[in-house]
């Protein structure tokens, strides 16, 4: 049987950036078998892509609520995306 593979987009929101975020965010997902990137946004936020199993998925997506020590999240969007053609899980710049 196929694992179940999605490809999900989110935008956490709050006190994420100068946190570690990214390299936390990198970590996890490498850690749960995922691709895909995070970087920050002009506007303070951090955005996500994460592929892989949808329980993977999920896990980063919990994880995404609390992120690392120093982070405050305070709201995390989450949109399915079509599946892309990661092989890695890097921090965009």
């Amino acid at each position: 049987m196929m694992p179940n593979i999605i490809c999900l987009k989110a935008v956490i929101s709050g006190k994420v950036q100068g946190v570690g975020y990214r390299y936390s965010t990198r970590a996890k997902a490498q850690s749960l078998g995922l691709v895909g990137w995070v970087r920050n946004l002009p506007d303070g936020r951090v955005e996500a892509m994460a592929e892989g199993e949808r329980t993977q998925v999920d896990k980063l997506i919990e994880w995404f609520k609390q992120g690392p020590p120093a982070a405050e999240v305070s709201k995390v969007d989450v949109d399915e995306e079509s599946l892309g053609e990661f092989r890695a899980f890097e921090i965009l710049r």
